[in-house]
């Protein structure tokens, strides 16, 4: 397995759209295993394949403590969603920048897994955030972009700043 480098806000890279996945072989399972990899060592509770620079509709969760329970969502869509819920989200590709957020409270997404079985999962409260956090990232879309314009033009100056101090 491999860490793989994930790409930080504002790169463009995190804007482009991902691509249906139609090919379940070896190439695909060291991915997932080197996005988990990268994930934990992050250390993060979600990864979507655009964040390290693969622009394939899959992502990864693992809310557990132990870090032993990775899920694998492939080629995700969202079947339904209802209710609000407000939570504060960070982004392993917007280190350091946390903010609150409304998402639906409950939905219910339809993937497949690592082996490309298809599977429907109604997921509702932390999961529910992520899934649709991670999905925006598969959309070409970042948690920050969702935040009032004035907030968002905060942030963006604070990257832009850390991104200099590092140079």
């Amino acid at each position: 397995m491999a860490l793989l480098n994930i790409l930080h806000y504002p790169d463009e890279r995190l804007h482009k759209i991902a691509s249906q996945v139609r090919e379940f072989g070896p190439e695909l399972q060291q991915l997932i295993d080197d996005m988990a990899e990268t994930m934990y060592a992050a250390p993060g509770i979600g990864l979507a394949a655009t964040q390290v620079d693969r622009h394939i509709r899959m992502l990864i969760i693992d809310l557990s403590e132990e870090k032993n329970a990775l899920q694998v969502f492939i080629n995700p869509e969202i079947l339904s969603m209802d209710g609000e819920i407000v939570g504060e989200e960070g982004c392993l590709s917007v280190p350091g920048i946390y903010e609150e957020i409304t998402r639906a409270a409950h939905i219910t997404v339809r993937a497949q897994d690592r082996q490309g079985k298809p599977f429907d999962l109604t997921a509702e409260g932390l999961l529910a955030i992520c899934i649709q956090h991670e999905i925006d990232h598969l959309n070409g879309k970042v948690f920050v972009e969702k935040l009032s314009r004035l907030k968002f033009n905060r942030i963006v100056q604070k990257l832009k700043k850390e991104q200099k101090k590092n140079m």
